[in-house]
């Protein structure tokens, strides 16, 4: 999506970045793992073709991606334009946003993937999330600043939905921290649909951090 091309999101544990370029020989390289690809619901790809697939999602209205990069002791909130490219690339955080904003069947299907093993468990999931619906869901402002941030996307927060494995409970236990609920299973695909419900620490000044940077070209 366009519109993230250069933001950059600062949490306590993590920055994300839009998915670029840079990124694709690394998220190629996680997708390698078979697990990970069954975690995912993704087909294996040539790096040709992941090449391609970042470009689309670049450009794709319907799509907003960041990278998770692992925060580092000393990091400051506000970053340098490079000062990215310096963090541990860990994961990623996507929104999916189906049917058009306004009607009734509009939704923004949220996935997150921490790859690297050694930065699961640590909390940086459930902060990429709550980034990631802060940003998607602030009301757009004409001047937004550093720490006031501002997506020109202000999507309604009733509209987050996620759909995961109807065993993966951990996947189950993050979104439901996040004021998900379970809306339906769906046996078919053996999983289940959540959609947010309200009353998360990420609507509110409690919840995560969230400091909006710039990312350079």
């Amino acid at each position: 999506m366009k519109i993230n091309a250069n933001t950059v999101l600062v949490g306590a544990r993590v920055v994300l970045v839009p998915y670029r370029e840079e990124h694709v020989e690394r998220y190629h390289a996680w997708m390698q793992d078979a697990d990970l690809r069954a975690q995912t619901a993704s087909e294996p790809l040539s790096l040709e073709e992941e090449y391609a697939m970042q470009r689309s999602w670049a450009e794709d209205d319907d799509k907003l991606t960041f990278i998770v990069l692992a925060r580092t002791p000393g990091t400051p909130d506000v970053l340098a334009p490079d000062a990215p490219r310096a963090l541990p690339m860990v994961g990623d955080v996507n929104l999916f946003l189906k049917g058009a904003l306004g009607d009734d069947d509009f939704e923004a299907e949220a996935e997150v993937m921490i790859a690297e093993k050694e930065y699961r468990r640590k909390g940086l999931a459930r902060e990429a999330l709550a980034l990631l619906f802060r940003y998607a869901t602030a009301t757009p402002t004409p001047e937004p600043t550093a720490h006031a941030a501002s997506s020109p996307l202000g999507l309604p927060p009733s509209a987050l939905v996620a759909r995961i494995g109807a065993e993966n409970d951990a996947s189950r236990a993050l979104f439901a921290s996040l004021g998900f609920r379970v809306r339906r299973a769906v046996p078919v695909f053996d999983e289940l649909e959540l959609a947010y419900g309200g009353g998360a620490e990420w609507e509110s000044e409690g919840g995560a951090g969230l400091v909006v940077c710039a990312y350079d070209a």
